[in-house]
């Protein structure tokens, strides 16, 4: 009979951590940031609690990861530890010890409850380089005016149609400031669901709908996720609750 693996005690402390994916840095993967930050976490010394079972892991916890390619300023994860730590001392050793471009910006404690839970919307900004305001504000107009827009996307089980209009929330353009060349800038709420709609199914919306044709040049940048406010359309910061009770 195969001896039990030993079983880990559980974590002493638990922090939300809040960082950005920033320039270059906009294309590392999901994956690839999983590696980067387990390294991180050995170069800053940090008392990771471990899984129980046979290939222990550390306990770290993600939700709502951006799509390769975009920038954020509102990544979230929690991590597990075995030793209680200073927050604001795990920030900076964790900021110190990431390439520059993935940087922590917040890391507070926890009164429980499912991070997932607060993460019910995004907040994005889509830079349109080459497009023409006119253009962009005429076809958010026309899109906002359809009830249902399909749109396909690859995903691991194969081309999948579905309607990305039913999660965009709100949906703006304006004109890039201080630009001499045409440039447009669209701001969407997005509700979280299944699939989860994200920047491009939305471009991908405007050019099925009204022709617009964004490029390949068109940066998406996450400006905040946390809980939806039904009435005003907007995001709060998923970690506000923790913080209030620290």
């Amino acid at each position: 009979m195969r001896e039990q693996p030993e079983q880990q005690a559980p974590p002493v402390q638990r922090l939300r951590i809040r960082y950005a994916k920033r320039g270059r840095m906009r294309f590392t993967s999901h994956r690839d940031f999983s590696r980067a930050f387990e390294r991180a976490l050995v170069r800053a010394g940090v008392p990771m609690a471990y899984s129980s079972g046979f290939n222990p892991h550390p306990r770290i916890s993600y939700a709502g990861a951006a799509p390769t390619g975009s920038a954020s300023e509102a990544e979230y994860l929690e991590i597990g530890l075995a030793q209680a730590c200073d927050p604001d001392d795990l920030r900076r050793r964790l900021d110190d010890s990431l390439p520059p471009g993935l940087d922590v910006l917040e890391v507070t404690g926890t009164v429980g409850g499912a991070r997932a839970d607060r993460l019910q919307a995004s907040q994005w900004r889509i830079t349109l380089p080459d497009v023409a305001p006119e253009a962009a504000a005429d076809a958010v107009q026309q899109f906002l005016a359809t009830r249902d827009v399909q749109v396909e996307r690859m995903t691991k089980r194969g081309l999948r149609t579905f309607d990305c209009r039913a999660a965009v929330v709100s949906l703006s353009s304006a004109e890039c400031t201080g630009s001499d060349e045409a440039c447009a800038i669209l701001e969407v709420v997005l509700r979280h669901g299944t699939p989860s709609v994200r920047p491009d199914d939305v471009l991908a919306g405007l050019r099925e709908i009204a022709g617009l044709e964004a490029g390949s040049a068109a940066l998406s940048e996450r400006l905040a996720q946390g809980p939806l406010d039904a009435e005003s359309g907007t995001v709060g910061d998923p970690l506000a609750p923790d913080r209030d009770a620290v």
